[in-house]
């Protein structure tokens, strides 16, 4: 008996499909390029040429990806901005050392390839690597029957940035006086998603309309804050030292400062673990950090997840940004000088608190 022929298309894959979201890709891309790419989409590898003005650059890398958060973007047909969450909790974790991203590359995973919705993903990826001034130069479309339910997909990334050894944060010259500014997040961001989706299966249709002026879905699938441009232009103008060294670049031909001082000297990214698991991460020992509660606002959207959880500040603090995306440790000296140029780069900020001696207590104090 003769059989069917069988087809990849027959068993699940459409290469077609692949080569049209390759087209659908290469202009998004196109707009990510800058300076050090030599191949991008399209080979077997991306070749990217570090910038001849590093004097002596260090690579840096992370890789991360967006939780849970994908189940409500499956649930609310919302695609078009975990990109851009993807691109930043890796971008925000490189950047925490000093390091200017350079570029990004993607892996998207799916049981059937729909070219729309992997289009719309991928856009958003693009949209964060234009926005942080990371070119998108290569990823993985993998097509795989059986392995994800119809209409599900998992995305996953790494980013690769530079900076001058003499630049690398480390914290290592934290202190206690040291200011601790905080920078505003966007919402909840990318973490601590489990729980938020406790918390609406739990309000049901008690759900409110909106928060923080935003509709109630929107709000709480807002994309994770871009903190790169800013915080590389406070770098640029308040340095880590004042040893010699090229400060990382802004893109903008700023120079850096020649005042006194220390200027940023630690930065910590707000992910999973909230305010009270990062933090102390870029802490020396033998220090702390003594939050002011009070001293950043509470949103609505934070007000409402802990409320409708019930749980306590302190878990409240562990478990979400709770509306810091980024720590700032600054040289009590600069600490005016910093806020007001993260200011002036967008950035919503707050002198949340102040380094201090540990002794027997916890890393990180909010009262």
């Amino acid at each position: 008996m003769t059989q069917t022929p069988l087809s990849y298309k027959d068993a699940g894959v459409d290469i077609d499909a692949g080569d049209a979201l390759v087209e659908r890709i290469k202009p998004l891309a196109r707009k990510t390029m800058r300076e050090g790419v030599l191949a991008g989409i399209g080979g077997f590898g991306a070749l990217f040429e570090v910038p001849k003005r590093y004097q002596e650059p260090v690579l840096v890398s992370g890789t991360d990806g967006v939780g849970t958060k994908l189940k409500l973007a499956f649930e609310w047909n919302m695609h078009d901005t975990v990109g851009i969450d993807l691109v930043a909790m890796s971008v925000n974790d490189v950047l925490v050392q000093g390091a200017e991203p350079l570029f990004f590359l993607d892996y998207f995973a799916c049981g059937k390839l729909d070219v729309d919705t992997a289009a719309a993903v991928i856009g958003g990826i693009a949209r964060g690597c234009e926005l942080s001034g990371c070119a998108l130069i290569g990823g993985e479309t993998a097509e795989m029957p059986g392995m994800y339910p119809a209409g599900e997909y998992d995305l996953a990334g790494f980013a690769v940035g530079a900076v001058e050894k003499s630049k690398i944060l480390t914290g290592k010259d934290v202190k206690p006086g040291d200011v601790v500014l905080g920078l505003a997040s966007s919402g909840v961001h990318s973490n601590g998603f489990s729980l938020v989706r406790k918390c609406i299966e739990r309000s049901g249709a008690g759900a409110p309309a909106t928060l923080d002026g935003a509709p109630f879905r929107q709000a709480l699938m807002a994309p994770t804050r871009l903190y790169v441009k800013s915080v590389l232009a406070a770098l640029a103008k308040h340095p880590p030292s004042t040893g010699s060294g090229q400060a990382p670049s802004t893109g903008s031909g700023q120079a850096p400062s020649t005042g006194s001082g220390q200027g940023i000297k630690a930065l910590a990214h707000i992910t999973g673990g909230g305010l009270l698991e990062n933090i102390p991460r870029v802490l020396p020992d033998g220090t702390a950090a003594h939050l002011r509660k009070g001293s950043w606002p509470q949103t609505e959207l934070f007000a409402w997840l802990q409320a409708t959880a019930g749980i306590d500040d302190t878990e409240m603090n562990r478990t979400f940004n709770n509306g810091i995306g980024m720590v700032v440790v600054v040289d009590p000296a600069q600490a005016d000088a910093v806020a007001a140029t993260l200011r002036e780069g967008g950035e919503t900020v707050y002198r949340i608190g102040a380094i201090a001696a540990r002794g027997t207590g916890a890393a990180v104090v909010v009262g």
